[in-house]
């Protein structure tokens, strides 16, 4: 009753003569209301669109934006009004027609694409509305993948007639939407440079920040075009914003020649003291890139690293610091020496214990391959001293590896960590005996002193993900837990899509939102308890589930596929979605008709499949080892369905036999290569046999960008991006990527990608493959050359 009375009166509010009245009833209203309503009201709404008071409009319009999303049907009949309510003088009243106008066509490309064609012919005045036409018109540039260069290019003409608008707003939006562009070039750029170069020196504080984070971002892409602003930039060091200060520093890093990088330090040595530590960070990464970029110059940039690194700071500023000395080491070779020793005198007075961990841990790994690996004995031991009970085991570790490496040391190495026998931690005391005997004279010859370095330099072949949930489902008993058990795939992507759509997942698939171990030694205990599938061998993986059915479909099917050395077993996950049917002798029949290297060995229908009981059906294949085989499968899912009694629950005796057609699937090469993340790429490849590289140059053609076939490789080859390094920056022309994995079999295999834009939107890509044998190397590349 309440309900109806606050209905009601707000609808007496939207006939109301007083303008604001009417607005504000009409926000709230279309907040409660619902559809029956809705249409009852459709024609006052209607009408508010066009209304000559532009809040009246203004609050039509928000609220169709918001009614969008719950009756997009009844919102999709006002495109008309919605489209006269565009060409209104009412700034705000244009800005919101336009966005709902866009919302409403924004799922057919070709009608967004008319309406920002119609629009750039100059009849949307508002600064706001221009802005948001500026955003679809970059949209509609970068789906439809024109090119800029040259020819008819009426959207990119418009985006450069809004560097000459009056309103400062528009500039800039047009400014960034041209710089954001894939592929544009440094002559389609100096338009939008020029204009931000004259924000520079703006009297507004925000219009000398949007400039400046702008062409920040362009710098680190097109350096060359933002040279010319460097000595507005220099300016602006001094800014009493320091955000402004600190993107103007980072900028001309980025900028700057070899001549002018002494110059550079001497102006931040003053400056840094002056930011928060989250503006420090920004600078220190362009330092980074400068010394990457200037290599000769390391030692100045080095020298004011460390300077830096003995100052006051908190933790993330301080690791970055680290984190680049470390990458400048590993990509400088010259500047080895003198980064370890910057590091080293770190360590003395830090504060830290991860960062004084990852020091020794590093320090451990390059320090015995220095020209004089005694000098860092010193700071290692002095950390068993003085330091906490996790610094002195790092340190512990790092004495071995330097024990292990360098003969010389090792009767002073042994001294040393037999001194830690002594010490008041467990853990440290452990470590020291096992590296006493792992380096004890007798046992480092011949192939056991390969093993004590693989021990102490190997990288964990098992994420620790994995190894931490593997442990803590390990139950004490007699058998010791076997690190060889522990899944070696990362879970790369939660199936959310199944979650989003309000169906259940069906059996062990239902736990693929949580860790993949689990998931992993669900699958293995399931098949290994099925008598036709116990000589298959050990499973090597098992898939994420892919959907065979529509969304909110009377049978929700989807399959895993489970693969062995020798055969695949494709489990289907089957849930009856039907409250008044019971289904029985539910069985796949799967046509491998376009798949001819697989055989059909064995098939267990699903007996009985009740209503909302999860159940699985499974088919195997036999295919010839050590072959790639891959194919497609066509699926039909047949079975007698019996009716049950509502009031009873009870199936009737007789039912009919029925089928139900499925998606078609693909088994394809990625599905036979676990991805298996590490922490240290460089470390890995090194180890691995340089005789087992292969390398090869591929062209991939035209692609929408670097981004999307970086994604397109990493998709092919299914394995594990290393280090971030699956991320491409916006208007990049090059990326390296690297990725790792462990092919069926059990070799381990480590990819680095170099990819380059060889010509118009034609991406080339450079292929280096390692592998613990040289075999799979090769099909690695075979694999890319078929994709």
């Amino acid at each position: 009753m309440r309900v109806i009375i606050v209905t009601s009166s707000l609808m007496k509010d939207m006939n109301s003569k007083t303008d604001m009245y009417r607005a504000n009833a009409i926000r709230v209203l279309c907040r409660i209301i619902d559809l029956t309503l809705l249409t009852q009201i459709e024609r006052y709404l209607k009408q508010a669109i066009v209304d000559k008071n532009p809040v009246v409009a203004s609050a039509a319009l928000v609220s169709g934006i918001y009614l969008l999303q719950t009756s997009p049907e009844v919102v999709k009949r006002w495109s008309n009004e919605v489209q006269e309510a565009v060409q209104s003088r009412a700034a705000l009243v244009q800005f919101h027609a336009l966005a709902l106008l866009h919302q409403i066509r924004q799922n057919d490309r070709l009608a967004v694409s008319k309406l920002v064609t119609s629009l750039t012919r100059g009849s949307v005045r508002s600064p706001l509305a221009q802005c948001l036409l500026i955003r679809y018109t970059s949209q509609v540039i970068r789906e439809s993948g024109m090119n800029t260069q040259g020819g008819d290019r009426p959207f990119f003409d418009f985006l450069e007639s809004c560097l000459r608008n009056k309103a400062e707003m528009v500039i800039l939006e047009a400014a960034r939407a041209i710089t954001d562009l894939n592929g544009v070039t440094s002559r389609e750029l100096t338009p939008a440079i020029t204009v931000l170069q004259l924000f520079l020196s703006s009297s507004k504080p925000v219009l000398r920040f949007a400039a400046v984070r702008t062409l920040n971002k362009v710098a680190s892409t097109h350096p060359l075009a933002v040279t010319n602003c460097n000595i507005d930039m220099e300016s602006l060091i001094s800014d009493q914003n320091r955000s402004i200060a600190t993107l103007a520093i980072t900028t001309l890093l980025k900028t700057g020649n070899e001549s002018s990088v002494d110059r550079l330090m001497k102006q931040m040595t003053n400056f840094m003291s002056d930011i928060a530590d989250e503006f420090k960070i920004v600078v220190v990464e362009a330092i980074r890139s400068l010394c990457l970029k200037f290599p000769l110059k390391y030692r100045s940039l080095m020298n004011f690293l460390s300077n830096i690194l003995r100052e006051e700071g908190g933790f993330d500023y301080k690791k970055a610091i680290v984190d680049s000395i470390i990458i400048l080491i590993r990509d400088i070779p010259d500047a080895k020496e003198s980064g370890l020793f910057h590091l080293c005198e770190f360590i003395e007075d830090c504060e830290f214990t991860y960062l004084s961990t990852q020091i020794l841990h590093f320090l451990g790994n390059e320090g015995p391959k220095t020209s004089d690996p005694s000098k860092y004995i010193r700071y290692i031991y002095n950390r068993v001293i003085l330091e906490n009970a996790t610094v002195r085991a790092s340190a512990v570790s790092t004495l071995a590896k330097f024990g292990a490496l360098v003969d010389a040391l090792k009767p002073r190495i042994f001294v040393l960590l037999r001194r830690c026998l002594f010490d008041g931690d467990d853990e440290v005391r452990d470590r020291a005996t096992l590296y006493i005997k792992l380096l004890d004279g007798e046992a480092t010859v011949g192939e056991t002193e390969k093993d004590v370095t693989g021990f102490l330099f190997g990288s964990l072949d098992v994420p620790l993900a994995n190894l931490e949930a593997s442990l803590r489902n390990y139950e004490p008993s007699e058998v010791p837990f076997d690190i060889s058990s522990v899944p070696k795939e990362t879970k790369s992507q939660p199936l959310a899509e199944k979650k989003a759509t309000g169906k259940k997942s069906t059996g062990p698939a239902s736990a693929v939102n949580g860790p993949v171990p689990t998931i992993d030694a669900s699958y293995e205990k399931l098949l290994s308890s099925i008598p036709e599938f116990a000589g298959f061998g050990k499973l090597f993986k098992s898939s994420t589930p892919f959907e065979l059915t529509e969304a909110e479909t009377e049978y929700s099917v989807n399959v895993v596929k489970h693969i062995y050395d020798g055969h695949v077993v494709l489990q289907y996950n089957c849930t009856n979605t039907i409250p008044e049917q019971l289904l029985e002798e539910v069985v796949v029949f799967v046509d491998a008709s376009e798949a001819e290297e697989f055989s059909e060995v064995a098939s267990k229908p699903l007996r009985s499949l009740p209503y909302d009981s999860p159940g699985q059906a499974f088919v195997a294949f036999e295919k010839p080892e050590g072959v790639l085989a891959t194919g497609k499968f066509s699926n039909i899912l047949k079975f007698i369905v019996k009716e049950v009694d509502s009031s009873t629950g009870e199936a009737e005796d007789d039912g009919v036999e029925d089928e139900y057609q499925l998606e078609d699937f693909e088994i394809i090469s990625a599905d036979y290569m676990l991805k298996v993340g590490i922490s240290n790429f460089r470390n890995a490849w090194e180890s691995m046999d340089p005789e087992s590289e292969r390398v090869d140059e591929y062209g991939l053609g035209v692609r929408e960008s670097l981004a999307e076939a970086v994604s397109a490789v990493i998709s092919i080859l299914g394995m594990q991006p290393c280090e971030g390094t699956d991320v491409v920056q916006n208007n990049s022309r090059s990326h390296t990527c690297l990725l790792s994995g462990v092919f069926i079999g059990n070799v381990k295999v480590l990819v680095r990608l170099s990819f380059g834009i060889s010509g118009p939107k034609e991406v080339a890509m450079k292929l280096a493959v390692r592998s613990d044998d040289p075999e799979v190397s090769d099909r690695i590349h075979e694999i890319v050359a078929n994709g």
